[in-house]
């Protein structure tokens, strides 16, 4: 026997791929084939035209509830189920086996809630009798368990049913005892025909266990024994029965026709109850007459009264919305008379404040979003909208003149008071907590005339700004006059590179150190200061700008005391409310920055070497400024290294200028005095350099020892004879100079390297003319060896005008007869226009080398072209060097 498609796992899984995330649980999945027919019709029943499809079972539990269904799946162009149709079991009502199919194999399924019940439901075709009994054994069973009835079955024999369940419970029903529970069987008579339903129960299957006891079971079976001699013979046992059916009926219908008196009886009855049954039709006629009467008169009173209700329900809606309307249009009289007059001072502050809120949410109110759209033309809230903007135009007026006022006479106090200030002998940190106090009392005040009219915190804030400038850029003004009046430094110092320039200035780079100490004193007071005020001022006049924590430098006021209103603000936005804010706070600090550079100018005019300590003081601060207030504190910062990097400029230029003047008087031979200076210069710089100044300090160093270097060049190119002893000196000054800075100080290193290169080319040239003047004609004969060396071969050589072995040995006596003498002499012609003593040591080591390099080159070249000459070796002449 073939293997049902129902135990095909594949299938299964494919149609719960089909039907995934609908939590449907499949209980039986076969293929089948779908076709259209019409009954009675055999022809019609359109095999040919079948399409293949896949009938799924499936439950879904919601609770303790149970639904079942039956799901047609059809094949996708890709081989895959995907769903076609979706039917409710519970609207099931008709299974129906067509009996013009011979196989029996075709069934219909009926379901009372099809839209269009004349179009011919759909036939379906399993391939064999098993399939069939499978499928609609399933579809009983969920039907009597989920939805506890059965639909009307037709056209299905009762022991073709019975021998099939029989035969095959164990085959079919094995498979299938682990997911679905088995249940009960019933017959059902439909149309005459007998038909036996078979459902499963645990793990076996039953079949008639309602209708039938254990006895009749036995006897059916022994009936079965007695007729049905094998299992082909079910068909002629059926048609039998119906035989003897059609016999017992007949039988009944001749009884009956022997009874006729007593039919007679029967009929006489009926008559008489149709009689009864025709007046008692009269009476309720009448009844119903009367009743209907009733029912109209009650549904119009009913209508009346539903009217009266709705009228009644909408006259209290409509009350409770006008008293609502009219809480709104209504005005205090304490709180109009707080907004058109009295007084701001701070006793009335929080009536003020109520009294702004309230009439706040009296204009949000009659706005359209809250205000329903019906009352916004009302005459009596267009009048009562025109009198809250009189209030509002009124109050907002008021309250500006009171705080433009206001911020300046605290600021004229502040100021007529000199305690607040510095003074001769008393250096003096701006204390603003009061100030911010008394400013803090009317900030709740700022935030509602922002909503009432934001246009009104313009002339605020510039009138915020320009008193609060002016006591910004007084204590500033005082605090540094204080400064530079406390601050003892000695008489300013020469000009560096010039010639008095010289050990004196080694005390007062001591005595300057004040200078960097009372720039960032005042760094320390007033940076802090102006970042919490550039703060409180945008938080205090409700600029709309994101909040960031509190940086290290601008957390506390100048008393060291934090401020819990100040926020740093991000300067990165982009928004237009942080424009304005920029542009207030221009006008908040502009000015203030004319003290510090007095300051500035004040300490370069002692000492500019310290703009390098105040640059990298500035740097310091200029690097924790990174989330303050709209970013003027760091362009204030910005101007303010702009300005060191100005003057330091300054500095340098003046340097340069004194090393080309230098260049133009300076003497022909010896050190020139700007490289000693240099040297000097550069370790000072190196005791200033604080923080990220390094990189100035580095330009400098470029710059200025780059043209010392060009100037160099240029002074020894002004007497070509000694040009290289001028340049070996000064470089070799310049190395002995820096050797310490230049190890630990890598764009020096660089310098350094420069300088070895410069001295090691200026030895060589000038000791390889001093060999070869001295030592002329020996060299000239080994030049022309080599150069007739390129065109001829060694052995030639000596056949040549002036090369013969007699013109070497004459040229070997006149060169090398009384050499002690012509060495004394090459040693003094070194020593001659040397004015650095200490160099001639070394300069005449490499004299001594060179010259025996280059006179061992010439005996190699004797050897070669003058085979058996006697030439001095060079041993002999190392010795002889060697004792000089």
């Amino acid at each position: 026997m073939a293997r049902s498609s129902a135990d095909d796992v594949e299938l299964k899984r494919a149609c719960e791929a089909s039907i995934e995330g609908s939590r449907h649980n499949i209980v039986l999945s076969i293929r089948v084939a779908k076709s259209r027919g019409i009954f009675g019709k055999s022809a019609k029943l359109g095999r040919q035209m079948a399409k293949a499809r896949v009938i799924a079972i499936t439950t879904k539990s919601k609770g303790q509830k149970t639904k079942a269904f039956l799901r047609v799946l059809k094949y996708s162009n890709g081989g895959l189920l995907e769903p076609a149709k979706l039917y409710k079991l519970k609207h099931l009502s008709k299974v129906e086996v067509i009996q013009n199919d011979p196989s029996g194999c075709t069934f219909m399924l009926g379901f009372d809630n099809l839209r269009s019940q004349s179009v011919a439901p759909p036939h379906w075709t399993m391939r064999n009798k098993d399939d069939r009994n499978r499928l609609l054994l399933c579809i009983l069973n969920i039907s009597k368990e989920v939805l506890g009835r059965l639909p009307k079955v037709v056209g299905i024999d009762i022991v073709e049913m019975a021998l099939w369940a029989k035969v095959h419970r164990r085959t079919y029903f094995s498979s299938s005892q682990e997911n679905s529970p088995l249940t009960t069987n019933r017959t059902f008579t439909e149309d005459g025909v007998a038909t036996s339903v078979m459902i499963q129960i645990d793990t076996q299957v039953t079949v008639e266990k309602d209708l039938l006891s254990q006895a009749e079971v036995d006897d059916m079976e022994a009936l079965l024994g007695t007729y049905v001699m094998g299992f082909g013979e079910a068909d002629v046992f059926s048609e039998r029965m119906k035989h003897e059916l059609q016999a017992l009926e007949a039988a009944n219908i001749h009884a009956l026709l022997e009874s006729e008196a007593i039919i007679e009886e029967v009929l006489h009855g009926l008559e008489v109850a149709i009689i009864c049954v025709e007046d008692m039709d009269e009476w309720l006629g009448i009844f119903n007459a009367k009743l209907k009467h009733m029912r109209e008169d009650i549904e119009l009173i009913e209508a009346r009264n539903n009217k009266l209700e709705l009228h009644s329900a909408n006259h209290k809606d409509l009350e409770e919305e006008l008293d609502k309307l009219v809480g709104w249009l209504h005005i205090p009289p304490q709180l109009a008379t707080c907004l058109t007059v009295g007084s701001f001072d701070e006793p009335r502050v929080m009536k003020n404040i109520e009294a702004c809120e309230w009439l706040i949410g009296a204009i949000r109110h009659l706005q359209v979003p809250i205000l329903d759209p019906s009352y916004a033309n009302l005459q009596a809230v267009k009048e009562k909208r025109v009198e809250l903007e009189k209030l509002k135009s009124t109050f907002v007026w008021r309250a500006s003149e009171f705080l433009r006022n206001y911020f300046a006479s605290l600021v004229d106090f502040m100021i007529n008071d000199k305690t607040y200030f510095s003074r001769r002998g008393s250096l003096k940190r701006p204390n603003h907590a009061e100030l911010r106090y008394k400013c803090r009392t009317y900030a709740q005040l700022l935030q509602h005339l922002k909503s009432l009219d934001s246009n009104s915190l313009g002339p605020l804030r510039k009138a915020y700004c320009h008193s609060l400038n002016l006591l910004l850029r007084r204590e500033a003004r005082e605090f540094a006059n204080e400064l530079r009046a406390s601050t003892k430094v000695g008489k300013a110092p020469t000009v560096w590179f010039e010639s008095s320039a010289g050990s004196g200035q080694t005390a007062n780079s001591e005595e300057t150190g004040v200078l960097s100490e009372a720039y960032s004193k005042m760094l320390t007071v007033f940076i802090p200061l102006l970042v919490d005020e550039s703060t409180f001022f945008a938080h205090f006049m409700c600029f709309d700008v994101p909040k960031l924590a509190n940086s290290s430098n601008s957390g506390s006021d100048g008393n060291g005391e934090t401020d819990d209103d100040q926020e740093g603000i991000a300067s990165g936005s982009s928004t237009t409310e942080l424009s304005f804010l920029n542009e207030s706070l221009q006008e908040l600090l502009d000015g203030i920055q004319e003290d510090f550079y007095s300051l500035l100018d004040w300490a370069f005019k002692f000492d500019p070497l310290r703009c390098i300590s105040m640059h990298g003081i500035t740097e310091r601060y200029l690097s924790g400024q990174k989330v303050d207030t709209a970013g003027f504190v760091r362009l204030l910062l910005d101007d303010l290294e702009t300005r060191i990097s100005m003057n330091f400029g300054r500095f340098v230029d003046d340097c340069i200028y004194m090393i080309e003047k230098t260049e133009r008087n300076a003497r022909q031979l010896g050190v020139l005095p700007y490289i000693p200076r240099f040297a000097f210069l550069a370790t000072r710089m190196e005791q200033y350099i604080q923080g990220q100044s390094r990189d100035l300090v580095d330009q400098t160093y470029t710059k200025i020892v780059s043209i010392m270097f060009v100037c160099l060049e240029r002074t020894a190119q002004m007497e070509p004879k000694y040009s290289d002893i001028v340049l070996l000196e000064n470089y070799a000054a310049f190395q002995n100079s820096l050797y310490d800075l230049a190890n630990v100080v890598p764009s020096l290193a660089k310098f350094y390297r420069q300088a070895s290169e410069s001295y090691d080319q200026a030895c060589t040239r000038h000791i390889n003319m001093i060999i070869f003047i001295t030592f002329e004609r020996l060299f000239i004969f080994a030049r022309r060896m080599e150069e007739l060396m390129v065109t001829i071969t060694p052995q030639e050589i000596q056949f040549q005008v002036g090369m013969s072995k007699a013109d070497l040995r004459k040229m070997l006596k006149s060169s090398l007869s009384g050499l002690d003498k012509t060495i004394n002499a090459m040693y003094k012609k070194l020593q001659k226009n040397l004015t650095s003593e200490e160099l001639l040591p070394s300069l005449w080591e490499k004299c001594k080398k060179d010259f025996l390099d280059k006179y061992g080159s010439f005996v190699k070249l004797v050897n070669q072209i003058y085979p058996g000459e006697n030439v001095p070796p060079v041993s002999e002449m190392r010795e002889l060097l060697a004792q000089m």
